[in-house]
């Protein structure tokens, strides 16, 4: 039989991973403000949109996504990023329309808002050490983008 246990080396890693939490979630926390901070504007001029977190929740500052003005947008955008070097993703697709999705799901009425969401969105880089200097390179590519469309 098959064990799905982790490895001793993986649990070290993630015991690790688990004492630093804290320090691990205030430095996730602190990238996610200043994406945050520095692309204030370009919600404000209707440039994208920034997460939205309801009033009286809290989150980890796991990721920060923007989404972008249109789903054709979103090809031209991650190009321009990769050409800088910027590691870019659309996040997901969502279950309903992955191959096991289509297969196995039932949904009721159409998911039409999940699936228009889901082509704006974009990912940025975030981890707990990127840097003021690097998160200010990633805004400048991205609005620099979404300057030439």
């Amino acid at each position: 039989g098959s064990s799905y246990l982790p490895s001793e080396l993986v649990a070290a890693f993630l015991f690790a991973q688990l004492e630093g939490a804290e320090a691990i979630t205030s430095a996730r926390l602190a990238v996610w403000r200043r994406y945050h901070e520095l692309l204030a504007p370009f919600e404000a001029a209707e440039r994208l949109r920034r997460p939205i977190v309801p009033a009286g929740c809290e989150h980890n500052g796991h990721l920060y996504y923007v989404l972008l003005p249109d789903p054709a947008s979103r090809p031209a955008v991650l190009d321009a990023l990769r050409a800088e070097g910027i590691g870019v993703v659309f996040h997901y697709v969502p279950l309903h329309n992955s191959p096991a999705g289509r297969r196995y799901c039932r949904t009721s009425g159409s998911l039409a808002v999940t699936e228009e969401a889901a082509e704006r969105l974009v990912r940025l880089p975030l981890w707990s050490g990127i840097g003021e200097e690097r998160q200010e390179r990633v805004v400048a590519a991205l609005t620099g983008a979404l300057g030439r469309l």
